[in-house]
């Protein structure tokens, strides 16, 4: 029998050229199926190592960050001295170059690990202190300036045939914001210290961050710059009419201790410029927004609404409120109310290092934590803030 006649079959087209597409067919239909099991078993085995991957190797990856790698041994460091005293592995971290200026035992304690440093500072954001709605900048000198120009850039009209006349002169004035040494004394018993199910840094970011929270937002307000930050309510006010820089100008209410009616907060409003209006601010402490919540418009609506959503600020007139405690109480001749941009009239400048100082002899059977940062504040812009005088003049 011929090759032709055993892979023929009757009625079928046993050309050569026909046998070729046949078997041409058959392999591109078995190689398909190959490749398609191929396929689906490599997308198994990629689903099981992504499985894996999500139960073993995600909770190690932070460890790869280079950054974490030299936080880690830094906090291992810093508990134990908070526990024990024991500074070995701090000072080993500055020996290695782990760290930059980790042991400063020299300077006052050593520096807080990074993760308890950001807790304060969030902390301290979000507290209702000046500091949430003023300029704050991180400084590593003993002060900060700040550069102000009184006047605008010197500009004029000109022609293509007229000569160009000579513009002024700008007017620059410094203003000098010293950085001051703020501490808080901290104490805990020994016996709560050797406890190791006791979190000792989330402990003392707390405390800490309470302390620093109560002497700033006192501070920013009436603080009087000496060794502590000046307060905006220390800077002498007069007159907005009369108002000149280097003081703050007040609108009175006309109505000795007593705001009068809803009028003065409107002319306090637009006493400040409208440069300023768009990012400005309320303050007031709670007892005077306990007055100014009660008034209402000629239309019988109240001026004041509650925020619409958990954490939004109270508004006055469409203007976010700050409740700060430390301003002063409803009283003939006082200034209880602010309204101003603080983002540009008050500066907060600040160190970004905190240290912690163990003291286990001062206050036996306690531990003493001395914590101390340097934090500064004044009036950037006076022209930024105007207050309301509860008086006639």
């Amino acid at each position: 029998m011929s090759k032709t006649e055993e892979f023929s079959r009757p009625g079928e087209d046993v050309s050569p050229v026909a046998e070729v597409k046949s078997a041409v067919a058959g392999f591109m239909n078995d190689f398909k199926g190959f490749r398609a099991d191929i396929t689906q078993r490599l997308q198994q085995q990629e689903e099981k190592l992504t499985m894996y991957e999500r139960k073993s190797l995600a909770p190690q990856r932070p460890q790869l960050s280079a950054a974490n790698e030299a936080e880690a041994p830094h906090q291992k460091a810093f508990n134990a001295y908070l526990r024990s005293g024991d500074d070995d592995g701090l000072r080993g971290l500055e020996l290695e170059g782990k760290s930059l200026n980790t042991a400063v035992a020299g300077e006052g304690g050593y520096l807080v690990d990074p993760q308890t440093s950001e807790t304060i500072k969030s902390t301290l954001s979000s507290t209702a202190s000046v500091r949430a709605i003023a300029n704050v900048v991180g400084v590593e000198a003993t002060s900060y300036d700040v550069l102000v120009d009184h006047t605008d850039v010197g500009h004029g009209w000109a022609t293509e045939a007229d000569p160009t006349a000579e513009t002024g002169t700008p007017v620059i004035d410094r203003i000098t914001i010293p950085l001051h040494e703020l501490s808080a004394l901290p104490k805990a018993s020994q016996r709560l210290l050797d406890d190791s199910a006791f979190d000792i840094e989330g402990w003392l970011a707390g405390r800490i961050a309470d302390k620093f929270a109560r002497a700033e937002a006192a501070a920013f307000v009436g603080g009087d710059g000496v060794d502590k930050p000046k307060g905006f309510l220390t800077h002498t006010s007069v007159d907005n009419d009369v108002w000149t820089w280097g003081n703050l100008g007040y609108v009175p209410t006309g109505v000795d201790g007593d705001i009068g009616g809803p009028d003065p907060i409107i002319d306090l409003v637009y006493a400040l410029g409208a440069e300023y209006r768009a990012n400005a601010t309320f303050v007031m402490n709670s007892k005077t927004a306990g007055v100014v919540r009660k008034l209402k418009d000629a239309d019988g609506r109240f001026l004041w609404s509650d925020g619409l959503a958990a954490g939004e600020p109270a508004r006055l007139m469409g203007y976010p409120v700050l409740i700060a405690e430390d301003m002063p109480d409803v009283a003939t001749d006082a200034t209880p109310i602010a309204f101003g941009d603080f983002g540009a009239g008050y500066t907060v400048a600040e160190r970004p290092d905190l240290r912690v100082l163990r003291d286990p002899f001062s206050a036996k059977p306690h531990v003493l934590f001395y914590a101390t940062k340097r934090v500064g504040g004044d009036v950037s812009d006076f022209a930024a803030i105007k207050l309301l005088k509860f008086g006639t003049s």
